[in-house]
């Protein structure tokens, strides 16, 4: 039988009836039910450690792969639903990057289900996304992470002293010079951001907001420019 002709009806749901290159033809592997996936994944897996890579073949068994999972993606995804950043396709999109990372990682040899082993890397990268996005104001990841050890070191040394650590103090434990746990303060800040028309207090003279207390414009400052734009021109000038 050659790889165009037809067979009879026997491949899981969502397969059609053809076979190439010892693999199911799998004409929307996203359509695959749960229980087919986990099986025909074990197939493509074993497949796909064979193949050369860059080869069609290769690229069918690892695309398919990553289409009849996006399941799993979904799953794990779900559990985010309520965190408030972003759209949730795109939460399904950052939890692929999961999902294509497990693939090309997953060790046949490991007695262990792909899908225990792909959840990981799939929430993973999920809470890295949250982690990067939830930010009022980009900073470095490093710095990022540092804001995280600063508020554990924090709460270690305000348990054990009885009061608020010391810069020195936080630098000792954290193993970061006292500039870096400043530095880990200051980007503190940029966690969360408040909104100008929140209000601060609610006195008898109604409510007050963030805004009431920013300057406004001094207007005087835009001739300060003009100032420093004629200087040369007037020095070039006579007497008269």
């Amino acid at each position: 039988m050659t790889a165009t002709e037809t067979t009879e009806p026997t491949e899981p749901t969502g397969t059609t009836e053809t076979r190439t290159a010892e693999l199911p033809e799998i004409a929307e592997p996203a359509r695959v039910t749960p229980k087919d996936a986990r099986q025909l994944t074990r197939l493509f897996l074993d497949r796909l450690a064979v193949l050369e890579e860059g080869t069609r073949e290769y690229q069918y068994a690892r695309n398919t792969l990553i289409e009849m999972n996006v399941s799993l993606v979904r799953f794990a995804a779900s559990r985010f639903r309520n965190r408030g950043s972003g759209e949730m396709e795109d939460v399904v999109q950052v939890g692929t990057i999961g999902l294509i990372k497990a693939i090309d990682r997953f060790d046949l040899t490991r007695e262990v289900e792909f899908t225990s082993f792909a959840i990981p890397y799939i929430v993973g990268e999920i809470k890295r996304f949250f982690r990067d996005t939830s930010w009022a104001v980009h900073v470095p990841r490093r710095l990022q992470e540092a804001r995280v050890e600063l508020a554990k070191a924090t709460e270690e040394l305000r348990s054990r002293l009885g009061r608020t650590p010391t810069l020195s103090e936080l630098s000792q434990l954290m193993c970061l010079s006292e500039k870096e746990v400043d530095e880990a303060r200051l980007a503190s800040n940029g966690y969360v951001s408040s909104s100008l028309d929140a209000a601060i207090s609610n006195g008898d003279e109604g409510e007050t907001a963030l805004a009431d207390f920013i300057g406004t414009d001094d207007h005087a400052l835009e001739l300060v420019e003009d100032f420093n734009a004629l200087a040369p021109l007037i020095a070039g000038l006579d007497d008269r």
